[in-house]
């Protein structure tokens, strides 16, 4: 075959993958964000339109991107974490108890927290894979748990004062680029490069994916389960911390608010860009996309409830949306997994 040949060959080929790559199936959120965009920079320029707006929202939806990363780290193991918002208060007021109660250190009280939130996890997955308890049930009763642990240690009340420097640096900025809003994309890089660069990440979507197919070919998936809750719940619990340090207080009435909205990022992320898998980048534009509506609404007046609308709504669709796409993309990280076992059996019986 000709240079010539190959390459009128190879054309078609580009084309059609640009195409599957730009296709609504695959990218449908940032259609959907074009949309809003267009309608509210009609509706409310005035305030829509202004950088301030941008800017604040950037760093406002930055927990919520920080807690929904975490969650898809559980979810592509198979686990479903109803605690995570009980997780994100727990962490919150932990850190303001440590600071203020106990008299710990800013740095070692936020890695006390952050420890804390990770033994909660590694309590949901012994629950899920010792106990053989549904991870529905067993999420769900310690959510019940860690709402009344942190109103046995805040008695109900917020808890004032914590330390002025560690409110000014979670307000301080780096090029114009707040630090939450750095800690989230640091986090989202790391856990992107572990989910689709590592061996590790290929066993634990191939956990999420069939559980029985994963423990045929080798992973210890009770050891992915439970590190994937207790991933899950360090990042609730730094999330939690991070919301403290911005408030300057301890609210032990934070947590449940970021539940809908991590589940709703979370699925509508999955419909991103793999096809029915769920993944980082994926998550990170489904907030914001998910925010610009909610944004867009509240800049028109709308009611205060249109947020848990919103959400609610975003998260039938995203379910909805996730199921037509299929596995496929959960199962191939077990078809990985199998073919590397396949080939180190082979060189053991060379």
């Amino acid at each position: 075959m000709t240079q010539t040949d190959r390459l009128s060959t190879d054309a078609p080929t580009r084309r059609g993958r640009l195409l599957r790559t730009l296709s609504f199936k695959r990218i449908s959120a940032i259609y959907v964000f074009v949309i809003l965009f267009v309608v509210f920079s009609i509706w409310v320029p005035q305030t829509f339109l202004r950088i301030e707006t941008w800017t604040a929202l950037l760093d406002s939806q930055a927990v919520t991107v920080i807690v929904a990363i975490g969650l898809v780290i559980a979810l592509s193991a198979g686990a479903f974490d109803l605690a995570i918002g009980a997780e994100v208060g727990f962490g919150s007021i932990m850190l303001a108890w440590l600071l203020v109660r106990a008299g710990v250190p800013d740095f070692l009280a936020l890695i006390l927290a952050v420890g804390i939130g990770a033994m909660v996890g590694l309590v949901n997955g012994l629950l899920i894979v010792k106990v053989r308890i549904d991870s529905f049930i067993a999420t769900l009763a310690m959510s019940s748990i860690l709402l009344a642990l942190i109103a046995w240690v805040s008695s109900s009340q917020q808890i004032l004062g914590l330390p002025q420097t560690l409110v000014s640096i979670s307000l301080a900025q780096v090029f114009g680029i707040t630090v939450p809003v750095l800690v989230m994309l640091i986090v989202a890089i790391i856990v992107w490069y572990v989910l689709e660069k590592t061996p590790v990440g290929r066993r634990i979507y191939a956990t999420g994916g069939n559980i029985e197919a994963a423990r045929l070919a080798g992973v210890n998936v009770s050891a992915v389960v439970v590190g994937s809750l207790v991933v899950c719940g360090a990042i609730s619990a730094l999330g939690g911390s991070i919301v403290s340090s911005r408030l300057g207080t301890g609210d032990p009435s934070i947590g449940p608010a970021y539940l809908l909205p991590a589940f709703s990022a979370a699925f509508l992320g999955s419909t991103q860009f793999k096809g029915g898998r769920f993944n980082v980048w994926g998550t990170v534009v489904a907030v914001y996309v998910l925010a610009t509506g909610v944004q867009g609404l509240q800049l028109a007046g709308a009611p205060i409830w249109i947020p848990d609308l919103f959400n609610g709504v975003a998260l039938l669709i995203a379910v909805g949306l996730a199921k037509f796409q299929g596995r496929s993309g959960r199962t191939s990280a077990i078809r990985k997994i199998m073919r590397m076992d396949r080939r180190r059996t082979i060189k053991e019986i060379k």
